[in-house]
């Protein structure tokens, strides 16, 4: 707007700005930019060891805990099933690690290509 003296008078309102950009950004397609890929590819590298582990571990607690009770409540009867039944489940727990270890390096060896082109993509100055 000017004003009688040659000038222009303008009001500029960063957060009406900013506040404008937010709201137009929900309405936006999702675009995904090149770092958000590779954080999404390197934590994918890990989520089916952890979920398979995990599940590892619960079964063997569950079936050490079932080997307890046999031994502890029913010790004339289930004895011997309940000391076999909870050594399986140590061992379960003991495996759990040990694939979860090998999932994830099986993972990380399939989605190398992809990390690796991603990461040259990003060091690249521009």
């Amino acid at each position: 707007m000017e004003n009688g003296k040659g000038t222009f008078n303008y009001t500029y309102s960063a957060k009406q700005q900013e506040e404008i950009q937010n709201i137009r950004k929900k309405y936006l397609p999702r675009q995904e930019n090149k770092m958000e890929q590779l954080r999404r590819l390197d934590q994918s590298a890990t989520k089916k060891g952890t979920v398979v582990s995990i599940l590892m571990g619960v079964v063997g607690c569950l079936l050490l805990g079932i080997g307890m009770c046999c031994t502890m409540v029913w010790m004339e009867q289930l004895f011997i099933p309940g000391v076999i039944i909870g050594v399986i489940g140590i061992v379960a727990i003991a495996a759990a690690y040990p694939l979860y270890s090998r999932i994830t390096k099986k993972q990380r060896q399939k989605l190398a290509p992809q990390i690796l082109k991603l990461t040259e993509e990003l060091s690249k100055p521009e």
